[in-house]
């Protein structure tokens, strides 16, 4: 590698070590374990470093501020894991120049994007990552940064009209039809599957309704009158209402499986499921969540989709201070696979991903 060439995100992705910890390493400031500042001090001989190449580099960097929104963490645990992809990045980044601070909304209330749009208005950042969760209401903003030249990213809902600079998630309409194919392999027909959406404002919650299709459509492509979808909304019911309504909805003879479109969503309806000691329900849901864990392990849950979002909001920070820093375009896409959990391959999943509860 010429030396010319040579940036410090070159040098941590050859030790595998994160900026921050190069950055430690070369000015002797900081924590450093052992293994990662051998791993640093290797790839610095085999790449012939020079001091005074990096050094430059460091001296003309500019300040910037990058601004992450996304729903309230403590209101929901999905969200809570996104938060911490986006504390884990503001750490690599703390030793240079970039500030990320977070903006949260209340995920169940329109009126708080707004008012957390507005202040984003007045401090003008350099660059912003968004789960542009209410679609309506985001359009506008993108245009305030389209306006303003502030780069975007999208994470978790794409939106492909808004030409952000990334986006950063799942194909959210081919999750819906692998969760169909999923419900239709082990439940043989006559078959009625639920499709359950929860808390949030669906008729503008465009990641909600892709998953939606994309489940119906498989079963409308298949043309066998054995299988049937309904759409059942709980959205702004009290926790009696919408006990009632899977009451009624569990009343039906024909019901056989259950599909989830939120990971809190996923964790109620099997909390449900196991008061009504209701086993014969197959249930498809998201996300690696604690209480959907135990669920899966208590046998409730059938299949888990995995949306990794602690990686999409991490990813997010990544690609914004590349792309300020050091002027490296990111992926226009970057779509997560997906990847199906069941209660087979839950143990080395966990352990593969250091996930402990």
């Amino acid at each position: 590698m010429s030396n010319k060439k040579i940036r410090i995100k070159d040098i941590a992705e050859l030790a595998g070590v994160s900026v921050g910890t190069v950055d430690r390493v070369l000015h002797s400031r900081g924590k450093v374990s052992d293994e990662a500042l051998q791993k640093v001090q290797e790839t610095l001989e085999q790449i012939n470093y020079k001091p005074n190449l990096i050094a430059r580099t460091l001296s003309s960097r500019n300040k910037y501020r990058l601004v992450a929104i996304l729903p309230d963490p403590s209101l929901d645990d999905y969200w809570a894991q996104s938060n911490l992809g986006i504390e884990q990045a503001e750490t690599e980044w703390s030793a240079f120049d970039i500030q990320v601070d977070s903006a949260f909304f209340d995920l169940y209330n329109l009126d708080s994007f707004k008012q957390v749009a507005n202040e984003i208005y007045k401090t003008m950042p350099d660059g912003i990552l968004i789960a542009p969760i209410f679609y309506k209401e985001t359009l506008p903003f993108f245009e305030f940064c389209k306006t303003n030249n502030i780069p975007f990213i999208l994470f978790n809902t794409n939106i492909p009209e808004a030409k952000p600079l990334s986006f950063i998630g799942q194909n959210l309409y081919e999750s819906g039809r692998v969760a169909a194919e999923l419900m239709h392999l082990v439940q043989p027909g006559p078959a009625t599957f639920a499709i359950i959406h929860s808390k949030e404002d669906n008729d503008n919650a465009v990641h909600l309704l892709q998953k939606e299709k994309g489940f119906k459509d498989y079963f409308l492509e298949k043309k066998d009158k054995d299988y049937s979808t309904v759409t059942i909304k709980l959205t702004s019911l009290t926790k009696a209402k919408i006990d009632n309504r899977l009451e009624i909805l569990l009343s039906n003879p024909q019901l056989k499986g259950i599909f989830l479109s939120t990971s809190s969503g996923t964790s109620y309806v099997a909390s449900f499921l196991e008061r009504q000691k209701r086993k014969d329900i197959k249930l498809v849901g998201y996300d690696l969540l604690k209480e959907n864990i135990l669920h899966m392990q208590n046998g409730t849950i059938d299949f888990l989709i995995n949306q990794n979002p602690r990686r999409q909001a991490l990813l997010g920070i990544r690609y914004l201070a590349n792309h300020l820093f050091l002027q490296k375009a990111p992926p226009a896409t970057n779509l997560f696979p997906l990847e199906i959990i069941t209660q087979q391959n839950l143990k080395s999943y966990l352990e593969a991903m250091n996930i402990n509860f």
